[in-house]
């Protein structure tokens, strides 16, 4: 290497082309210019080396490009090219060889790299960098070589920058913050799914990574087809500055793109030809600080109003009931007449028809007569007819509250079999009464009903802690690895707070908690209220209305609280797997709502806790099976829609022999002498028409859901079994509604105003959920072409309206239930019709 130093100073004084050579190899070394493009060959005894120089000024930063090609493909000895700078050194080869799924190789001859940009103190300097170009190849190889500047190298906030990439020729571009921003974010778009790209956030730090081989090495990155977006804050970067790198991925399976065809041949890398994508880039302020007051004070506000709203209702209430005891003007409670029915009731203005009457209820045509024949209707033999509606009502209000007509002693009866007899004979009665099944213990159905508020509180605390441990180890593996593909947020309204990356989808759970606590506490004061009448023997609590029973409500509250406690959870990191975390207790609040409507005019045969709550945990059994294995996956659709059908059937047997039949040996031969005289000897209608309608119906929806999941199988198995809950539901509540005004009865003004205002905020809220700003069944860069800007407040998106919306529907539904039945208040149990 003696001429090396004579090369050199030659080359930098005269500013042309050196030789020299030395160890078996020979170095030819020129001085090297921008813009300008250069060739050659080289080969294993001949090195080429390019010195470039420019001017690094510490206020201003400029890229710089380096482009080269290989006409012919060298497979085994590629041309090396190393480009020296300062603080850094960049190697690579060409063909470069990229590597994708199952080590497919992949080979690119033109490669473009964009260089590190090394820091100065001063204020302008004079910095060199050197290409060196050389190969194993021991025949001649030739290159091209093309060193450029990057013009709008720096983005500037709100302006926006085509430019187009390929695998080979990644881009990248430096952001600076202006001194007034906290955060922007960075939104890129394409006009073309494919090919699939990664946008990365990095520090500016050298080297860069921007081989689809290594983007994921630091920083923030997420997988991209049309829409990206990366939220970017100051505090985050020391520099107050960061690189926004594209990258094109060798293979588009990440992004829900098929797997080119590949051959098989053994390490036989395949030319993809020209992979390029054209990408617009723009980077904008984030929400300031305000943002984040404003849009916590708004969600404050509309819940707490709620509060104010229902302290003034009972304020009102209790100063009308007040004036009304001081002028005298309470109505009294109704007492029994010659006849059954609602003394004084009008003509039912639903139907056309008149008022049930005592030999009317259960047939629509209430003119007919029953047949002895209509009793094999049931599968349970009953005695002869029983005359518990008609026995007298003398002496009731001068019994002790506990011995009363609703309850049961065991002393009435010498055996067990004379307690289930009784059963029998009064339940399945043609025409029944909320006091036939209002014949136990209050004491007893108390604690049987509270049990629900206690196990689902039980089940609240060991279903939510660890959900929340495991929400915080996946919101700790973004912040670490800055792997975004891994939650499915709305990038382009996502609002970062702390070590949370989408503070608004969070704090919009809040009503849910605040209404489910406010909920809580209505019933309470309700029960108060109720207990003290109980204590001072007033009868209408007694004897009147329907029983009060406050347990399932409790439990609805807790569920509605804890609804909004796992959605904020689900809402930390929303993924596939743990979207149960935001369904599990919607399931058990439509379970709730449905035994509530039950239980209000059947307290006495309403499920336990035990038995409800194992059910609702086979749901989302299957829930979490459907999400696992149910995509696509024929059997798993074969196997549940029959359990569908199957449970569907049992539970109609269930409710319309009011729990009287027995699934034992003996039932194929019951259900055919069934079929033999209703059916075949005489063709009869149902003993119990009103309760068949629903049921009918209530088959031909599940089987229906049943039909189309087995045929269409949908992908969000969660939300299918959501939607068949929410159908029986609606379907019992109008069924109820029907009853309640073919029975003669009324609904006041308050749940009349909660049923119109909750079914319009419903309808709202439907529409805002069905936007779908992300899915968890596509790819995490599919998912992003449905993301869409804020809409409210700049803050809030329309899954957050949604979050507000349908916390107001649900606490409205619960009022409704807990006030649809207060027209009842004043009217005898053994007058109020069971449905």
């Amino acid at each position: 290497m003696r001429g090396a130093p004579l090369g050199l100073l030659l080359l930098l004084a005269g500013g042309g082309a050196a030789w020299w050579a030395g160890a078996g190899k020979s170095v030819w070394q020129q001085e090297a210019a921008f813009d300008q493009p250069y060739g050659g060959t080289v080969d294993g005894e001949r090195l080429h080396l390019y010195a470039f120089n420019h001017t690094v000024r510490r206020n201003r930063t400029e890229g710089v490009r380096v482009s080269v090609s290989v006409p012919a493909a060298q497979k085994e000895a590629p041309v090396l090219f190393v480009v020296r700078q300062k603080e850094a050194v960049v190697s690579f080869q060409v063909p470069l060889i990229l590597r994708g799924l199952f080590q497919r190789k992949y080979l690119y001859q033109d490669v473009g790299r964009t260089l590190c940009q090394p820091q100065t103190k001063n204020e302008s300097e004079l910095q060199f960098f050197y290409v060196d170009v050389s190969t194993l190849s021991p025949t001649n190889v030739s290159y091209q070589l093309l060193v450029t500047r990057v013009e709008n190298f720096v983005l500037r906030t709100n302006q926006h920058l085509d430019f187009n990439a390929t695998a080979a020729q990644p881009q990248y571009f430096k952001y600076e913050f202006p001194e007034e921003v906290d955060s922007v974010i960075v939104k890129v778009t394409s006009a073309t799914a494919f090919p699939c790209s990664v946008i990365s956030i990095q520090d500016i730090l050298c080297p860069v990574y921007d081989l689809d081989n290594n983007v994921a090495f630091i920083g923030m990155y997420q997988t991209m087809t049309k829409k990206a977006a990366i939220t970017v804050q100051k505090k985050d970067f020391p520099s107050h500055s960061f690189y926004v790198v594209v990258v094109v991925k060798t293979e588009d399976e990440a992004c829900g793109g098929a797997l080119p065809y590949y051959p098989f041949s053994k390490d036989e890398p395949v030319d993809q030809g020209n992979r390029q994508k054209a990408l617009n880039v723009v980077v904008s302020p984030a929400v300031a600080l305000q943002a984040y007051v404003s849009g916590t004070l708004f969600c404050l506000g509309i819940f707490l109003s709620f509060y104010v709203v229902t302290l003034l209702i009972a304020c009102w209430g209790t100063w009308s009931w007040q004036r009304k005891r001081t002028a005298g003007l309470l109505a009294p409670v109704e007492t029994p007449g010659t006849d059954t029915g609602h003394s004084g009731a009008a003509p039912d203005p639903f139907l056309g028809h008149p008022p049930y009457n005592a030999y009317g209820y259960g047939s629509f045509d209430n003119g007919s007569t029953v047949s002895t024949e209509n009793v094999s209707d049931s599968l349970v033999s009953t005695e002869a007819s029983y005359g518990y509606a008609d026995r007298s009502l003398e002496n009731l209000v001068g019994r002790p509250r506990l011995d009363s007509l609703s309850s049961v002693e065991e002393d009435d009866y010498d055996t067990l079999a004379d307690i289930d007899s009784d059963k029998n004979v009064i339940r399945t009665k043609q025409y029944l009464y909320v006091a036939d099944l209002a014949r136990k213990d209050k004491r007893v159905l108390r604690k049987k009903y509270q049990i629900y508020f206690w196990n689902i509180a039980t089940i609240a605390v060991f279903y939510a802690l660890p959900v929340i441990q495991l929400v915080i180890t996946y919101q700790t593996v973004v912040n670490v690895t800055g792997n975004q593909d891994i939650c499915y947020y709305n990038f382009l309204c996502a609002h970062p707070l702390g070590n949370l990356s989408a503070f608004n989808n969070i704090l919009s759970n809040l009503g849910y908690i605040l209404l489910g606590l406010l909920f809580l506490l209505i019933i309470l004061q309700r029960e108060i209220s109720y207990n003290r009448a109980l204590m001072r023997n007033d009868r209408q609590a007694l004897e009147c209305g329907i029983p009060k029973h406050f347990g399932l409500f409790y439990a609805m509250g807790t569920a509605l609280m804890m609804e909004g406690l796992l959605s904020a959870c689900y809402h930390v990191c929303p993924n596939y797997t743990n979207f149960q975390f935001d369904t599990s207790f919607m399931y058990m609040i439509a379970g709730l709502c449905m035994l509530k409507l039950y239980q209000k005019r059947h307290p006495d045969i309403n499920a336990s806790a035990y038995s409800a709550y194992a059910c609702l945990a086979i749901v989302i059994f299957f829930s979490v099976v459907g999400v696992v294995f149910g995509k696509g996956n024929t059997a798993f659709w074969i196997v549940f829609s029959i359990i569908h059908i199957v449970s569907t059937m049992l539970l109609s047997t269930q409710l319309y022999y009011m729990g009287r039949w027995r699934l034992d040996s003996g039932i194929l031969r019951r259900i055919l002498h069934v079929v033999y005289t209703d059916c075949i000897r005489q063709c009869s209608g149902p003993l119990y028409a009103d309760r068949m309608v629903l049921l009918v119906m209530g088959n031909i929806i599940n089987w229906s859901l049943a039909a189309y999941g087995l045929l269409a199988r949908p992908n969000d198995f969660a939300s299918y079994l959501l939607a068949i809950g929410i159908c029986n539901l609606l379907l019992y509540f109008a069924f109820y509604i029907i009853m309640k005004l073919r029975s003669g009865e009324r609904l006041r003004l308050i749940p009349l105003l909660c049923i119109v205002c909750t079914s319009v905020v419903w309808g709202f809220a439907l529409f805002f959920f069905f936007q779908g700003l992300s899915t968890w069944q596509k790819t995490p860069a599919e998912s992003r072409e449905h993301n869409r800007d804020c809409i409210l407040l700049g803050f809030f998106d329309d899954h957050d309206i949604w979050h507000f919306l349908s916390s107001i529907a649900m606490f409205g539904s619960f009022l409704v239930l807990l006030t649809m039945d207060d027209d009842l208040d004043c009217v005898q149990r053994d007058k109020i019709y069971v449905f």
